[in-house]
């Protein structure tokens, strides 16, 4: 029998491995998974640096203004015209490396009948965005709860302190708008930006707010009254001028389970003041709103992916990584709901 040419699909350029091109095909479904999944990314501020330990964010206070009386010199201490804007810094340090790894057995791959490896890809993806989002969840947390950033500022806001504002284990739709009202005004009196606020809820709570026959909810999803809901896509963009968000990771930051502690010998970045990195008992909290100023994340190595086929092994390691590091930036713009 003559010998021929097989088209090997994995191959670049007919040339070098037969399964070059697998490898990149499974790097992209985490790349596209984790972004997929992954909701806290552009609701706060995110630096990039190439190298070192950790970054430093810089954090100003505000000026005030005084009418002029005639004749008085501005620059004159004693007539309070100048104001001496404060200043502070935030710095936050990079964890160790987050990995989310799994392992192909090659007799495997080969018994198989369906492609596992866009499956897999998928789950490591998923996994690692879960841990983004639920540190920087609490992360957004401890800065509703967290002191001033800088003398004379405002702290961050607990909304129901030792008394619930929910009545029931069902939050009904007037809670939870008397909850996105209750964040807005929090922002407004601590002159947060009004721009890019958002709410986080657990799905039972977005999908009370669609379902409800409230007037109030019913007006933010008519779009006739000048409503951005839409209630045949079940979405409802926003509430007293926050966007909402729908999450399932909000259900796990509640969650105190040591093994979500991302670096507990990392000082700088135990937000919660202890030595647990983001973990905390957070059981009472129910929603969680904010603007992107309220938290910062330094990232080192962004998500990444590596694949070895290992011959003592038969079979192929697939690990995705990233390191990065979260931390309270301005507590004032960041709101909890309990």
């Amino acid at each position: 029998m003559t010998d021929f040419n097989a088209s090997r699909l994995g191959q670049v350029n007919a040339a070098n491995a037969v399964d070059a091109l697998f490898l990149k095909v499974f790097s992209g479904e985490i790349l596209t998974t984790f972004e997929e999944k992954n909701v806290m990314k552009d609701l706060h501020m995110v630096r990039t640096i190439s190298s070192g330990k950790e970054a430093q964010f810089p954090v100003t206070g505000i000026a005030d203004a005084k009418y002029h009386t005639v004749g008085q010199n501005i620059v004159e201490s004693s007539s309070g015209y100048l104001s001496q804007i404060k200043h502070a810094e935030k710095t936050i340090s990079i964890d160790d490396v987050l990995i989310a790894s799994t392992f192909i057995a090659n007799i495997d791959e080969l018994k198989n009948h369906y492609d596992i490896r866009s499956i897999y890809a998928k789950e490591l993806g998923k996994a690692l965005a879960k841990r983004f989002d639920i540190a920087t969840m609490k992360t957004l947390v401890a800065s509703a709860r967290s002191s001033a950033a800088i003398s004379g500022g405002n702290g961050g806001t607990i909304l129901g302190g030792s008394s619930s504002l929910f009545a029931g284990a069902a939050a009904t739709a007037p809670e939870l708008i008397d909850a996105a009202f209750g964040i807005a005004q929090s922002l407004d009196e601590k002159d947060a930006p009004e721009e890019g606020r958002f709410m986080l809820l657990k799905p039972a709570d977005y999908y009370t707010l669609i379902t409800s026959d409230n007037t109030a909810i019913s007006l933010a999803s008519n779009r006739d009254a000048g409503g951005t809901g839409n209630i045949s896509t079940g979405t409802i963009a926003q509430v007293a001028g926050l966007n909402v968000i729908k999450t399932q990771h909000l259900a796990d930051v509640a969650v105190a389970d040591a093994s979500q502690n991302q670096d507990d010998d990392n000082a700088a970045n135990n937000v919660f003041g202890t030595a647990d990195g983001y973990n905390a008992d957070l059981s009472a909290t129910r929603v969680v709103g904010g603007t992107r100023e309220a938290i910062g994340t330094v990232k080192l190595l962004d998500l990444a992916t590596e694949s070895e086929y290992q011959i003592e092994r038969q079979g192929t390691l697939f690990v995705a990584k990233y390191a990065m590091g979260h931390g309270v930036l301005r507590p004032e713009c960041a709101v909890e709901v309990r």
